[in-house]
């Protein structure tokens, strides 16, 4: 069964998949030596919808991608439940990555005319190379940043302690009611650069970004402190953004495939929705960890009821040399 589209648009996909289509599903399983059940299971994994059995959908790429994934299993590098868990974060965060570059470069071309097929096999042809050496690129670097934290007793404690904390905008929803999308669009990318500076350059890691919301992480509660209040005094900074409010709690967590999971997140993202707009709430344990500090002030907050605590005890943290906290 050949390829249906139209030539300038086979040519585009020609590109972006690195090669034509010339396997069904059982065809590529055969190829790559696997369990076509498996294969199906990677695909769903990785977030792609279900294709006809029949259909020619898959490349070379796609034979040499699941050939890969499963030796790693034989090899015993990964297990096999670990192999669709990773799968799925990979697929998940690549999608978003793969949807903000072709709105970027089709953005960019609107401005003067349409993007027509030909033309975008073109662009294609130029970027994705370049894009494809970045992405290597970036990736190679976080992984290096990963490996150093997980084998730098001085930057991750044995028990896998670390400062959790979420910032977010306040009257989100309200505005995207009142603002165009354009205007919506350009501040959530203010905020997010806001934010991801901020935690970059104090020597966390953002976790990820939803829209109004930035969940991060740092090592140890001094460095969770700095983000947060560093976080909150730029947002404030820049007029057009709304303000913002930080929680930020410190304690044991579990990491898993990138994401952070335990009772401090769950503290963490109640503070937030509990914190006055242009604060930062802290929890006990990190209110405790921080004292004898003298760059911060920390005041005691009335307890709050929130959703899972009868009674949550925050703290509000500022910058001792900053104003008195009166409030």
């Amino acid at each position: 069964m050949g390829s249906e589209l139209e030539p300038s648009v086979e040519a585009l996909e020609g590109e972006l998949l690195g090669g034509p289509r010339r396997y069904t599903r059982q065809q590529v399983a055969d190829r790559a030596g696997v369990d076509v059940d498996e294969a199906r299971r990677l695909w769903r994994a990785l977030g792609f919808a279900d294709v006809d059995e029949e259909k020619v959908a898959f490349t070379d790429r796609d034979v040499e991608a699941l050939r890969t994934v499963h030796g790693l299993v034989e090899s015993g590098i990964i297990d096999s439940s670990a192999q669709i868990s990773v799968t799925r974060a990979m697929g998940q965060s690549l999608s978003r990555l793969a949807d903000w570059q072709v709105a970027t470069i089709a953005d960019a071309f609107a401005r003067d005319h349409a993007l027509a097929p030909e033309q975008a096999a073109e662009v294609a042809r130029t970027m994705v190379p370049v894009m494809e050496g970045l992405i290597g690129y970036v990736w190679r670097r976080h992984l290096a940043a990963a490996a150093g934290r997980a084998i730098n007793d001085e930057r991750v404690e044995a028990t896998g302690s670390m400062a959790v904390g979420f910032a977010d905008l306040v009257g989100f929803t309200s505005l995207t009611r009142s603002i165009a999308e354009d205007e919506l669009a350009n501040v959530v990318e203010a905020f997010e650069t806001v934010a991801g500076d901020a935690v970059a350059e104090c020597g966390g890691r953002v976790v990820k970004t939803v829209g109004d919301e930035v969940m991060f992480t740092a090592a140890s509660a001094d460095v969770g402190a700095e983000i947060a209040v560093t976080i909150s005094e730029r947002v404030a900074a820049i007029e057009p953004l709304p303000d913002v409010r930080v929680g930020a709690s410190y304690g044991t967590v579990l990491s898993r495939l990138g994401d952070v999971y335990g009772e401090p997140v769950n503290l963490a993202s109640r503070l937030t929705s509990i914190a006055r707009p242009g604060t930062v709430l802290v929890d006990r344990e990190m209110a405790a960890a921080l004292q004898g500090d003298d760059r911060w002030q920390l005041r005691r907050v009335p307890p709050r009821p929130v959703r899972g605590y009868s009674l949550l005890h925050g703290y509000r943290l500022r910058r001792a040399d900053g104003p008195d906290d009166t409030e």
